[in-house]
């Protein structure tokens, strides 16, 4: 059975997180698996939205502490050696994360913890289910957020909060991830799944170019002044207005009809 299961519906790539046993903590073979599908969903014309998920009732443990644990006394690595696996596994899925130009929703099946907790942070969307919890929880192991959150979190939710979320490891709800705009739906976990791939495809079934333009200027815009996003939304522009999709965006408009984009 494969770490990780990639599977498509229509116009939506699904990657679960495929270890029930250990809360589907993060292993190489998931790491280096999710970082191709997401490099060949960012390829793929085919794609237009890609959701990542867990198998079983939990979202992601984080790290496999259990790894660790078993590592002898000779085999400990040096600090340089943990600096460069992590740089060359973990961090490696984090940058294709941001390279990533398609909607990346997180959808938010059960815990979410260190580690997992930074892959959920590092998309685009959150949705929660009932039942899912978040925590930092890094500190409580005597690490330090290791891929995203110290970058992620703040912009979510302050500096202040951030902090004390990281510094305590405080498990945090999924109506508090609302709260705080951690997450922007909570769904019964019942139906989770079922609303997660409702607004999946919804989005997949978006313009493409126009999809991906809306959130490279939203990214662009956070490091930027006004007068230089709107420069760049007036070059942007005058490309979509000039695709076949904005010609029938405006047909099936006047017609009362769903339209049907083909990326061009």
């Amino acid at each position: 059975m494969a770490d990780l299961e990639i599977t498509t519906t229509h116009r939506v790539m699904i990657a679960k997180l495929n270890r029930p046993d250990k809360k589907n903590a993060l292993s190489e073979e998931m790491l280096n698996s999710l970082k191709s599908a997401l490099d060949m969903a960012n390829n793929d014309p085919g794609i237009g939205c890609f959701v990542i998920t867990g198998a079983g009732d939990a979202f992601c443990s984080g790290g496999d502490l259990g790894r660790r644990a078993n590592d002898g006394v000779a085999s400990v690595p040096t600090p340089l050696e943990r600096k460069m696996r992590l740089q060359k596994v973990t961090h490696q899925v984090a940058f294709a994360v941001e390279q990533f130009e398609k909607p990346l929703i997180a959808a938010v099946n059960g815990v979410a913890v260190g580690a997992g907790m930074d892959l959920a942070l590092g998309c685009d969307i959150r949705l929660a289910s009932r039942s899912a919890r978040f925590s930092m929880g890094y500190i409580r192991v005597g690490l330090i957020p290791g891929n995203g959150g110290c970058y992620f979190l703040p912009r979510l939710v302050g500096t202040a909060r951030a902090l004390e979320w990281m510094w305590t490891g405080d498990f945090i709800s999924s109506e508090e991830a609302l709260d705080h705009g951690v997450v922007t739906h909570v769904h019964d976990d019942a139906v989770f799944w079922d609303q997660a791939m409702v607004l999946a495809e919804k989005i997949a079934n978006g313009p493409p170019v126009q999809i991906r333009d809306i959130k490279k200027i939203t990214y662009q815009s956070l490091k930027t002044d006004l007068k230089t996003s709107l420069d760049s939304v007036s070059a942007h522009m005058a490309v979509v207005q000039s695709t076949d999709d904005y010609k029938e965006a405006i047909q099936a408009f006047k017609e009362k009809r769903p339209a049907i984009f083909k990326g061009q």
